[in-house]
């Protein structure tokens, strides 16, 4: 079974960047599609970005694109979210997904079957 965890949230002020990493335990990071999806409190939980397992295809929401970049290190089994000019409305828990390998990745959150347990991020205006 995966194990995901997930590193590098925190407290920013609006404007600044912040740059999350997921590690994924197991030897079989490439048979996986990665995502990053966030919960704020009280709203349903939102896809963020996700990339498939070859890194060659990558997917934004709306509301992060052309500020959010993912990407994956295979050599580290770990994915990252650089995150660039962060508003107060990103402010949130940050979940790593990793679902099964297809060439796209799937934007909601039934493409994905294990789940890390968040790391809270929090944009100050």
């Amino acid at each position: 079974q995966a194990q995901l965890v997930e590193s590098g949230g925190g407290l920013v002020q609006a404007g600044g960047s912040l740059r999350l990493s997921c590690i994924r335990s197991g030897r079989t990071f490439s048979m996986y599609n990665m995502a990053w999806f966030r919960q704020a409190p009280g709203k349903e939980r939102e896809f963020v970005a996700a990339i498939n397992w070859s890194g060659g295809s990558t997917d934004y929401g709306d509301s992060v694109k052309g500020r959010f970049t993912i990407d994956r290190d295979g050599a580290k089994s770990t994915v990252y979210l650089q995150m660039n000019s962060l508003k107060p409305e990103d402010t949130a828990v940050y979940y790593c997904a990793a679902g099964l390998r297809r060439d796209v990745p799937d934007r909601t959150r039934y493409g994905y079957v294990y789940w890390g347990q968040g790391t809270q991020v929090t944009v100050s205006s």
